[in-house]
């Protein structure tokens, strides 16, 4: 995770009192809407599917689907990024890529989510397409052309290669540090 990383898990290692009054500081509802993640991750000029991208990540970790993240959930989600068991993790993958919310993944919800991805990170090492043929490929062995929860899982858990892909895609670090640190701090550590 590199130096940045080091500082989230510093981070994270504060008290609760700390986390509550920076949570606080961001959001002074105490609930932070899908607009107010948004400015925090300065989305001007993003494409439509990374908006619809950060739009997924927030219904994922609303858990309560009540519109906001309040502090527990905001707990949660940073717990379940940075120290979440491997199933945990690949379970909030696999939530994410479930747009439609059906119980399965096809090619088209996931291509969709690694193009946002790119497009918010600015690496475009791999195209989409080839990623989620690379997966298909491997871990779709009854080429329904959709995967169920089930199938996500042991098949990410049987290609290393395949795992260590959606890692290294799924790391939503650099999201955090903006959320932790505010976007002023970010932009200054990131020239």
């Amino acid at each position: 995770m590199g130096a940045h990383g080091s500082n989230l898990e510093d981070i994270l290692e504060e008290d609760m009192h700390h986390w509550y009054t920076k949570f606080m500081k961001e959001s002074p509802s105490g609930l932070i809407t899908l607009f107010e993640l948004k400015t925090m991750l300065d989305m001007t000029g993003m494409t439509q599917e990374a908006s619809g991208y950060v739009d997924q990540v927030f219904f994922t970790f609303d858990m309560d689907g009540d519109g906001y993240i309040n502090f527990v959930e905001y707990i949660a989600a940073i717990s379940l990024l940075l120290k979440g068991e491997v199933n945990q993790k690949l379970k909030w993958y696999f939530k994410l890529f479930d747009q439609d919310g059906n119980g399965k993944i096809d090619k088209d919800e996931m291509e969709t989510i690694f193009k946002a991805i790119q497009d918010i990170t600015r690496i475009y090492d791999i195209p989409p397409e080839q990623i989620v043929t690379l997966i298909y490929e491997k871990i779709d062995v009854n080429g329904e052309g959709e995967l169920t929860l089930e199938e996500f899982i042991s098949g990410a858990r049987q290609h290393a290669d395949i795992m260590e892909m959606l890692t290294k895609m799924m790391d939503l670090t650099h999201v955090l540090e903006i959320i932790i640190m505010g976007q002023q701090n970010h932009n200054l550590a990131t020239k």
